[in-house]
C-alpha cells in the first residue's frame, strides 16, 4: 500500500533545464526571408523577379562605375585611354569640383567663407532639431542668420546687425501688441521691421567704412550647390512661419484679414512656380523704389518663399481643422487669450500633426530650387547645362554629371525625411 502510494506522486523538477536556441526556421536571418520575402508564392515569384531586375541593373552599371577614369583632363582623353570600353569619366568631377560646389564666379580665395557658414549651420540647427540641448543654445540659432550672411556675402558688419535690429524691433512690437489682437501684433511687428530697416539703410550708407573687414561678393557670383542650400534654407525658414500666420488669419473671425489671406493662398497656389520666378527676375524690381537696388537673390527669396508658405498654409490649416473642438474650449475655460492658447495649446497640436505634410512641401522646394537655372541662376544644374557642358573638354559629359548632382540632393533630402521619422516616433504623432 505504501509502495503504491510513493510512486503515484508526480516527480516536480527542483531546478530549471538549460535554454535550447530556436531552430533556424523559427528565428533570425532565415525567419525574417521567409516571412517577409517568401511568405507565400506570389510573394516569393515577385521576390525572385526583384532580385533578376537588381542582377541586371547593378551588372550593367557596376562595370561602368568601377571602372571609371578620375584622372584625365577631357573627355577626349577619357575616352582615348577607355580605347571603346564602356566606363565612367568622373575626372569632370575631380576638376570641375569647385564650379559645382561653388559656381564658377565665387573667389577660390574665399571658398572658407561658405565652409564656415555651413558648419555653423549645423551648430545653429541643432537646438531646433533636437530640443533636448539648452534652450540657451537657440541665441546661436537666432543669431545664425546674419552671421551666415556677413561671410557668404561679406561687405560691411553694419549691415546684418541693422537687419538684427530690425527683428528685435518686430518682436518687441508684436509681444506688446499681440495681446489685444494677434493681427495687429502680426502686422505691426512687420511694419516696424520695415521701418527700421528702411531707417537702417541710411545709417549704414553713413557709417560703412570704404574698407570692410570682408571682402563683399556680389549675389551673381554665387552659384553651385552652394545656391541650392542658400535658398533651401532661407526659403524653408521664411516659409513655416508665414504659412503658420497665413492659416491662422485664413480661420480668423475678421473678414478683411481672412478674405486676403484666401486669396493670397489660393492665387499662388494656381500660379506655377516657374512663372512666379519669371515674375522676379523681370517684374519685381518695379514693385520696389526707384533707387532700390534689390538684386536678384532676394527677389527669388521672395517668390519662392510666398510659393511654399501658400501650401504649408494649407498643410497646417488641415492640421488645425483635425483638432477636436474640445481642445479649443479647454483654452477659453482656463482664461487663455487667443495668442496664448494658438501658442500653448492649439499650435503644439497641430503642427505635430502636420509635420508629414511640411516635411513633404520642405523636400519638394529644395529640389525645385533646380528652377532658378531657368532664369540665368547657376546653381548646380545651372552649371552642368550652362559652363561645363558648354566647354569644348567636357561637351558630351552627361551621365557622370546628373548623377553627381542626383546623389547631392538625394543625401539631403533623405537627410531631411529620416529626421521627420524620428521626429514623429519622438512625439508620438500617431497617439492623441
Amino acid at each position: 500500500m505504501s509502495d503504491t502510494h510513493e510512486h503515484s506522486i508526480a516527480f516536480v523538477r527542483t531546478d530549471e533545464l538549460p535554454q535550447q536556441p530556436a531552430p533556424a526556421n523559427a528565428a533570425g536571418p532565415l525567419k525574417w526571408v521567409k516571412d517577409n520575402l517568401f511568405a507565400t508564392w506570389p510573394n516569393a515569384l515577385l521576390t525572385v523577379a526583384s532580385i533578376y531586375v537588381i542582377f541586371l541593373i547593378l551588372s550593367s552599371t557596376m562595370p561602368w562605375i568601377l571602372g571609371g577614369l578620375w584622372t584625365t583632363s577631357s573627355l577626349a582623353e577619357c575616352r582615348e585611354v577607355l580605347q571603346g570600353t564602356s566606363a565612367a569619366c568622373f575626372s569632370v568631377l575631380t576638376e570641375r569640383w569647385n564650379q559645382l560646389i561653388f559656381g564658377f564666379k565665387y573667389p577660390p580665395e574665399f571658398y572658407w567663407r561658405p565652409l564656415a557658414a555651413l558648419l555653423l549651420m549645423f551648430v545653429a540647427l541643432a537646438p531646433v532639431l533636437f530640443f533636448d540641448l539648452p534652450r540657451k543654445l537657440l541665441i546661436i540659432t537666432a543669431l545664425f542668420p546674419f552671421v551666415a550672411f556677413w561671410l557668404i556675402w561679406g561687405g560691411t558688419i553694419f549691415t546684418p546687425l541693422m537687419a538684427l535690429a530690425g527683428f528685435i524691433v518686430a518682436y518687441v512690437v508684436y509681444s506688446r501688441f499681440v495681446t489685444r489682437s494677434f493681427a495687429l501684433g502680426f502686422f505691426g511687428a512687420v511694419a516696424a521691421a520695415l521701418v527700421t530697416w528702411y531707417i537702417g539703410g541710411f545709417v549704414v550708407a553713413a557709417i560703412a567704412p570704404e574698407q570692410p573687414f570682408l571682402e563683399a561678393v556680389p549675389s551673381r557670383d554665387l552659384g553651385g550647390f552652394m545656391l541650392n542650400m542658400m535658398l533651401g534654407l532661407v526659403c524653408v525658414s521664411l516659409s513655416v512661419p508665414l504659412g503658420i500666420a497665413l492659416a491662422l488669419g485664413r480661420q480668423s473671425s475678421m473678414p478683411l484679414i481672412k478674405w486676403i489671406c484666401v486669396i493670397f493662398i489660393e492665387f499662388i497656389r494656381g500660379v506655377p512656380l516657374i512663372t512666379l520666378l519669371f515674375v522676379a527676375s523681370v517684374m519685381l524690381a518695379y514693385f520696389f523704389p526707384p533707387e532700390a537696388t534689390v538684386d536678384l537673390f532676394l527677389r527669388v527669396v521672395i517668390m519662392i518663399t510666398m510659393f511654399s508658405s501658400a501650401y504649408i498654409a494649407e498643410v497646417i490649416r488641415g492640421g488645425l481643422a483635425a483638432l477636436p473642438k474640445g481642445q479649443y474650449e479647454a483654452a477659453d475655460s482656463l482664461g487663455l487669450d487667443y495668442a496664448q492658447a494658438m501658442r500653448l495649446i492649439i499650435l503644439p497640436q497641430a503642427l505635430k500633426i502636420s509635420i508629414p505634410g511640411i516635411v513633404n512641401i520642405a523636400v519638394g522646394l529644395f529640389k525645385d530650387t533646380t528652377l532658378v537655372s531657368v532664369i540665368s541662376m547657376f546653381d548646380l544644374v545651372g552649371m552642368i547645362r550652362g559652363p561645363i557642358l558648354a566647354s569644348t573638354d567636357w561637351n558630351g559629359v552627361y551621365w557622370e554629371l546628373l548623377g553627381f548632382a542626383a546623389v547631392l540632393f538625394f543625401v539631403v533630402c533623405y537627410g531631411i525625411s529620416q529626421y521627420s521619422q524620428w521626429l514623429e516616433r519622438r512625439l508620438a504623432t500617431d497617439h492623441r
